[in-house]
């Protein structure tokens, strides 16, 4: 088997990631949501499943990022317990797939694929889990064994985990003794309709990509432009191959962010304005801060990048991983010459790398809809899962005004395929 045996559905499939700890959800607007009132988790839920939404996404975070030894509340941070979000969810819908990302290195296995396999049960048959890793130490003081994973040991951890997941699920004693835990369970739980909850992994390293490919069904992946993407499912088939499964067997779905309008220009306004909210001069000089290691409050953020050099080597983890391990320096030089290159203001240089312009389709609907046609061609993709810019209204253009385009070309579920996830994922049933 090879990548030949590759074969495009030719149909697309959206799902809603409300993200947790962010940079792009709007919220200094008065069009903006709480996020924290179930009402915006049920009108966007709700919403999602009028546009044949497969799926929608929780993404979360297990600290409160920080900024010069403060809480940083310049951006969307944290949520209530994702679990906890979606059983409600799925009280009120009776299709849309719903999606947890939870943590290896802070859970425990039997407690969470119990957990899981209930949401399961209560949604018959539409939960699914986004497979995330931690090693450090900074989200790990949270918990009993802090940052005691070694980075090396993250993904072997998780495959483990997955591995003793998928046995209680499948209703199998589990007798496990491994390099961090033992377990000794029998499952009590019925399985599910559709035979396990779905999982969805995010890794993109190489090693990210192995575990994907060995045990996920989806992959959340970080490569919504087309050539990228292109070049993303190549890879992923041939091991996919490598590990002995058709080549079709993992879905792609990376983030995208979509602005729309009527026509191109006033979907070019809309971006402007949606920029303009996403990133303030506040941000922008707390980006370069994280870099910096120095207090630079007193830079215009409508002027140049700083002429002096980071104080720091490299950047510390306080705001989370993007951050984490970067040479402060480095960066420094060549981030000046790019700013310089492009006319770019500290806001705009910080606005390019906060946002998603790489993964954001601009546009008229019709211009977009033409665009995800040649995606559905080539099977770069299976689907996207859009990171709304606005909560809770985010997706009602792209559910009244694209979806019904993308119907119309034949490239978009006209309705669901099945009760379960599985089922109108296209996903193989579990054997």
């Amino acid at each position: 088997m090879s990548t030949t045996d590759f074969t495009p559905s030719g149909v697309l499939q959206f799902g809603c990631f409300f993200q947790g700890v962010n940079a792009g959800t709007v919220w200094k607007s008065p069009e903006s949501g709480s996020q924290i009132d179930f009402e915006s988790f049920r009108q966007m839920v709700t919403t999602a499943e009028r546009g044949k939404f497969a799926a929608f996404f929780l993404g979360e975070g297990l600290r409160m990022r920080e900024h010069r030894g403060r809480i940083y509340d310049l951006d969307v941070s944290g949520r209530p317990d994702a679990q906890t979000l979606l059983a409600a969810a799925a009280a009120i819908t009776g299709n849309i797939g719903l999606v947890a990302t939870q943590n290896t290195t802070y859970n425990d296995p039997v407690d969470l694929a119990r957990r899981l396999h209930s949401l399961d049960l209560l949604s018959e048959g539409r939960a699914a889990w986004n497979i995330v890793t931690t090693d450090n130490a900074w989200t790990g003081a949270n918990f009993r064994r802090g940052g005691y994973l070694d980075h090396a040991d993250r993904y072997k951890h998780a495959e483990a985990f997955v591995r003793v997941a998928k046995d209680i699920w499948a209703g199998r004693a589990v007798d496990h003794v491994g390099d961090h835990y033992r377990i000794d369970f029998t499952p009590a739980l019925p399985v599910s309709p559709q035979g396990r909850p779905v999982l969805f992994q995010a890794g993109a390293s190489p090693q990210g990509r192995d575990v994907a490919t060995g045990q996920a069904d989806v992959i959340f992946s970080p490569f919504a432009a087309l050539e990228k993407a292109q070049e993303f499912r190549t890879d992923i088939v041939e091991r996919t191959v490598k590990a002995g499964r058709p080549a079709n067997d993992v879905k792609i779905m990376p983030v995208a962010e979509f602005i729309l309008a009527d026509t191109p220009a006033e979907a070019k306004e809309r971006e402007a304005r949606v920029r303009g909210l996403q990133v303030g001069p506040e941000q922008a000089i707390a980006y370069l801060e994280q870099y910096w290691g120095t207090d630079l409050s007193g830079l215009d953020a409508d002027g140049p990048l700083p002429e002096f050099d980071p104080v720091v080597e490299e950047s510390d983890v306080t705001r989370g991983a993007m951050f984490q391990g970067a040479k402060a320096k480095e960066l420094a030089q060549a981030w000046r010459k790019e700013a310089e290159e492009k006319g770019w203001s500290i806001r705009q240089f910080a606005t390019s790398r906060l946002t998603q312009p790489g993964n954001s389709f601009v546009g008229s609907y019709d211009e977009v809809a033409d665009r995800l046609a040649e995606y559905a061609r080539t099977g770069a993709v299976d689907g996207f899962n859009i990171s709304p810019w606005l909560v809770p209204s985010g997706l009602d253009d792209i559910v009244n005004g694209l979806v019904p385009r993308l119907q119309d070309r034949g490239i978009y579920p006209a309705d669901y395929a099945g009760p379960t996830l599985r089922e109108n994922l296209g996903l193989r049933p579990v054997g």
